[in-house]
C-alpha cells in the first residue's frame, strides 16, 4: 500500500470498529473517536491514536470516515459545537459511510464543501461479518474523482465498490438496499413459519428453498441462525426500522409507491413494540410466528 492519508473513523459500533482495525491492518495511520470510549481503547491498543472530539479528528487527518446510526448523529458529528466543521481544512476528504437520508446527505455535502472538504455518501450492506472480513457491499454517491481518490481505501473495507451518482445517490440506492433485504427477510420468515406450520423440519426447508430459485443472499447467511432460534445481531432490528423509516421519507419525496415496504416497515415496528430491537433483523420471524400461533424459536432453546 502507498501511505495517502491519515484517516480519522467516527462511529466504533458493530460495523466501524472492525471496519476501522481492518484499515490499521493494513497499514493506513488511524485517528480514531466513539461517544462510548471502550471500542477508542481497543484501538489504541492496536496502534491508532485517541481523538476526544470529531474537531480534533478533522485536525489530524485528511481522509475522515463516519459511521453512525442515523441523520441526526451524521448532522451532530459533522456541523455541530465541536464538529468535523470546526477542524476540516480545505482539501479533505469526507466519507460518511452511515445509512442517513438522502437530503441529509446532500446538505452536509454543501456545507463541507463551503469549507473545501470534498463529500463522499458511501453507506454500507454486508452486515457484521462483511465488516469483518472487508467485503462489504459500498454504495457512493459523489463526484467521479473524489471516487476514484479513495478507492483504494475503500478497497480495504469492501469487495463491490460501486459510484452510484452526485452526493445522495450512494444513501438512495441503500435505501432500495433496504427495501430488498427486508423483503427476503420476511420472505424467508414466512416460508419457514408456514413449512412448520405444516409439520415440515425448518432445516429441510432451509436446504431445499437454497438449491433453487428461491435462494438468497439473506438465506445462506441468516437461515442456519433463523433455524436454531439464534438472533445475535449481526444488524440490529431497530436499526433496520430505522431504514425502513428512511424509505419511506424518500418515497414521499420522490412519490414512489412501495407497498410492499410499507408492509416491511409494519412488521419491523411490531418487533420494536415487543422490545425487540435489540435482536438481528432476521428476528422478524418472531412476529409472523406470533401472528401464526407459533411458538417462539427462542423459548424452545
Amino acid at each position: 500500500m502507498t501511505e495517502r492519508y491519515t484517516i480519522g473513523f467516527i462511529g466504533l459500533g458493530v460495523m466501524g470498529k472492525p471496519m476501522a482495525r481492518n484499515l490499521l491492518e493494513a497499514g493506513y495511520s488511524l485517528v480514531v473517536h466513539n461517544r462510548s470510549r471502550e471500542p477508542v481503547q481497543a484501538l489504541a491498543q492496536a496502534g491508532a491514536r485517541p481523538a476526544h472530539t470529531p474537531a480534533e479528528v478533522a485536525r489530524e487527518a485528511n481522509l475522515i470516515i463516519t459511521c453512525l446510526p442515523d441523520s441526526p448523529d451524521v448532522e451532530l458529528v459533522a456541523l455541530g459545537e465541536d464538529g468535523l466543521i470546526e477542524g476540516v481544512q480545505e482539501g479533505d476528504i469526507y466519507v460518511d459511510m452511515s445509512t442517513i437520508a438522502p437530503t441529509v446527505a446532500v446538505e452536509v455535502a454543501e456545507a463541507l464543501k463551503e469549507k473545501g472538504v470534498r463529500c463522499l455518501d458511501a453507506p454500507i450492506s454486508g452486515g457484521d461479518v462483511g465488516a469483518q472480513e472487508g467485503t462489504l457491499s459500498i454504495m457512493v454517491g459523489g463526484e467521479a474523482d473524489v471516487f476514484d481518490a479513495v478507492t483504494p481505501v475503500l478497497e480495504t473495507l469492501g469487495q463491490t465498490i460501486i459510484l452510484c451518482g452526485p452526493n445522495g445517490a450512494g444513501q438512495t440506492v441503500k435505501a432500495c438496499n433496504q427495501v430488498q433485504v427486508a423483503l427476503n427477510l420476511i420472505g424467508m420468515a414466512e416460508a419457514l413459519v408456514l413449512g412448520q406450520k405444516a409439520g415440515v423440519d425448518p432445516a429441510v426447508v432451509v436446504d431445499v428453498l437454497s438449491g433453487g430459485f428461491a435462494q438468497s443472499r439473506v438465506m445462506d447467511v441468516r437461515g442456519p441462525n433463523v433455524i436454531k432460534g439464534v438472533f445475535e445481531p449481526g444488524f440490529r432490528s431497530e436499526l433496520h426500522y430505522k431504514d425502513l423509516n428512511i424509505v419511506r421519507e424518500t418515497a414521499r419525496a420522490y412519490e414512489a409507491s412501495l407497498p410492499a415496504a410499507a408492509l416491511a416497515h409494519e412488521l419491523f415496528g411490531a418487533m420494536q413494540a415487543q422490545g425487540w430491537g435489540a435482536l438481528d433483523h432476521s428476528a422478524v420471524i418472531r412476529v409472523i410466528e406470533l401472528l401464526s400461533d407459533t411458538e417462539a424459536r427462542t423459548a424452545r432453546d
